[in-house]
């Protein structure tokens, strides 16, 4: 059984984005937004990947 992409209710910081991703690949949602925070930080594109994902990934 795969896991949806879906953004969950639950769990949620601003958009639910980390928490889908991190549900999805089986991850800690306190890595996943470890990783978005150094990538906003040190690289800045994601920024426009995480709002992207915002629009596309659908609420549960």
């Amino acid at each position: 059984m795969t896991r949806q992409l879906v953004r969950p209710r639950r769990g949620r910081m601003i958009s639910g984005v980390c928490s889908a991703i991190a549900q999805r690949f089986n991850m800690s949602r306190a890595l996943v937004r470890l990783l978005t925070i150094v990538g906003v930080l040190f690289f800045g594109w994601a920024i426009p990947v995480y709002v992207a994902l915002w629009i596309v990934i659908p609420s549960e």
